[in-house]
């Protein structure tokens, strides 16, 4: 064996790896949906947007809501009994509003209950899903955001703001054509919003929360707590089961070359 030959063998075992990894990971998180859903008699459906590594070459993608996600997503539904209990794990910066919508109206449908769970953050259009569950549980320490419409780089409710303090005329036409769009948005997700929280509370709490999420009222990026989405009027608790967790360890961000900037023994420690 030449030393061409090992480089060759060292190239393939190099390139293989990450497909290895991740088909050990996608076995051991099957294993664990199958546990969660024994423990809790219920259909388990796993929405989370690591930035996971391209399988065969190691580069870094980052993931949100599209249509291939809702796609799966009622079909898992459509796989399930509509009385049997639906639990969604959610972990996502957000993404298409259409996408998210059309999983949130297949939640809202459903007669059994439905909980989505967050052990660390959903935003935007993850929030929009969480609107249409029963419950949400998050840790004390997770977030949802804001559900206010963005178009590009410029916030939809801001967009607005300077049409209406700026003279028309110093006003250039596609800034004009871009808050008109931003108030279909803003109406739109409002509406839609209201309708999927108007299932299960009272109309007047359903347009004031879907006021407050979709109107501008903090930055898109702003981390909502659980405190405060419940004290906002979400049906929310800060009970999260352990092996919700331990599925989300299941789902590694890449190693940086350089290794992380966070370090700790992975093991429990409580107070002697």
């Amino acid at each position: 064996m030449t030393i061409a030959d090992l480089f060759w063998i060292f190239f393939i075992v190099s390139a293989l790896q990450p497909l290895l990894r991740q088909r050990l990971l996608e076995r051991l998180r099957a294993r664990k949906l199958g546990q969660i859903e024994r423990r809790r008699g219920s259909r388990v459906i796993a929405l989370v947007h690591r930035q996971e590594t391209m399988r065969l070459l190691g580069f870094p993608l980052m993931r949100y809501i599209d249509i291939h996600d809702s796609e799966e997503v009622l079909r898992a539904i459509h796989m399930t009994g509509d009385e049997v209990p639906l639990d969604i794990i959610l972990h996502t910066p957000g993404g298409l509003v259409l996408a998210a919508v059309q999983i949130a109206r297949a939640i809202r449908d459903r007669r059994g209950p439905v909980t989505v769970f967050v052990p660390h953050y959903a935003m935007s259009g993850g929030t929009l899903i969480a609107l249409a569950a029963d419950a949400i549980v998050m840790c004390r320490h997770s977030v949802l955001g804001p559900i206010d419409p963005q178009l590009g780089k410029f916030p939809a409710a801001s967009l607005l703001r300077v049409i209406e303090q700026k003279p028309i005329a110093e006003i250039d036409d596609e800034t004009l054509v871009l808050a008109d769009v931003g108030r279909k948005a803003i109406a739109q997700v409002k509406a839609t919003a209201e309708e999927l929280l108007a299932h299960r509370l009272p109309a007047a709490d359903a347009k004031r929360i879907a006021e407050t999420l979709a109107t501008g009222t903090w930055t898109h990026d702003y981390p909502l707590s659980a405190a405060e989405a419940k004290a906002l009027g979400l049906s929310v608790s800060t009970d999260m089961p352990e092996d919700v967790l331990q599925l989300m360890d299941l789902y590694p961000q890449p190693m940086r070359a350089q290794g992380g900037n966070v370090e700790y023994l992975p093991v429990p420690r409580q107070k002697p």
